[in-house]
């Protein structure tokens, strides 16, 4: 993997595609998928549009381990006079700069904040209730980080993408809804169970450095967070990273969710396991993320999909 491009993470982290409006980034995958399928070494059948809403599935081989990867982001919803809602957790710092569209054109404005907090945006005109806003924030790579907006969970998606080059046997999943809740998860999940006999899942998702989880150091595998996925399927994902000696990180957390927390709550017998690269800044503008955890992602995915 030397010499890897971030040209695909760079145009990802740059379309609009809030929780509920995902149709620019299914649209965008859908093309690439087109596009870049006829060199991948397995093509894949693609599931998508009716039944699937924004999210879709690409189906390689003779999947028995499934992919699945948020491709929403968090953002903010224009009220009345300005007043903006936040769409999911993003950081809440005035200043931040946002962009959207809407019926009067495109939209820059700046995130202010009144005495009584209410979240509004500053600008010239009336913005359109119901418009989506997105940070408004440039894509950088210096030396050994990337950094932008929305690498939760354009790294993930990019990830899945590249997993994609090289895969036999797999079901690739993008899931709508991740960041607000909605059940796309949940959805695709069972999909995959019943139309494939699937029940092994990795979650492709980006989690945060704390403490315990050092940027550097090789990408995250989640024993917990509020929910607790099974120890035995756990177990044997680090196996298998240690056996192909992929640098990875323990991650025990007591909060915080992914898709894990919608496929855990089907009544079906499903495995899950959280593998993902630690960021700073979470939910801001400036998501921060070390190339070397990347590699190690990209490298954990390609080992976890052939061996698992």
């Amino acid at each position: 993997m030397s010499g890897l491009s971030f040209e695909l993470l760079e145009k990802l982290c740059r379309v609009h595609a809030p929780s509920g409006n995902e149709s620019a980034m299914t649209r965008f995958i859908l093309n690439h998928v087109r596009r870049q399928s006829p060199s991948w070494k397995t093509p894949p059948v693609v599931h998508h549009g009716s039944g699937f809403q924004d999210s879709l599935a690409l189906a390689f081989g003779h999947p028995a381990t499934a992919i699945i990867a948020h491709i929403d982001t968090t953002g903010f919803t224009a009220r009345y006079g300005n007043q903006l809602v936040p769409v999911g957790g993003p950081v809440l710092r005035p200043g931040i700069r946002l962009s959207g569209r809407d019926t009067g054109g495109r939209i820059r404005c700046a995130l202010q904040a009144d005495k009584d907090n209410t979240l509004f945006g500053l600008y010239d005109r009336e913005i359109a209730p119901g418009t989506d806003l997105v940070f408004d924030s440039p894509f950088i790579e210096t030396g050994s980080w990337i950094q932008g907006p929305y690498l939760d969970n354009r790294l993930g998606v990019w990830v899945a993408l590249k997993t994609c080059e090289t895969l036999e046997n797999g079901l690739v999943l993008f899931s709508c809804y991740e960041e607000h809740g909605g059940g796309s998860a949940g959805h695709l999940a069972r999909f995959a169970h019943e139309e494939y006999g699937i029940s092994r899942f990795i979650v492709c998702d980006i989690t945060w450095v704390t403490e315990g989880v050092r940027p550097g150091k090789g990408v995250a595998v989640s024993l917990r967070d509020r929910h607790i996925p099974r120890k035995r399927f756990v177990d044997s994902v680090r196996k298998v990273l240690e056996e192909h000696r992929v640098p990875y990180q323990p991650e025990v957390e007591g909060s915080g969710g992914s898709d894990g927390s919608e496929i855990q709550r089907l009544p079906l017998p499903l495995d899950w396991c959280f593998v993902g690269a630690p960021e700073q800044n979470v939910h801001s503008p400036e998501e921060k993320v070390h190339t070397r955890d990347i590699r190690s992602m990209l490298r954990a995915y390609r080992v976890l999909m052939k061996h698992l």
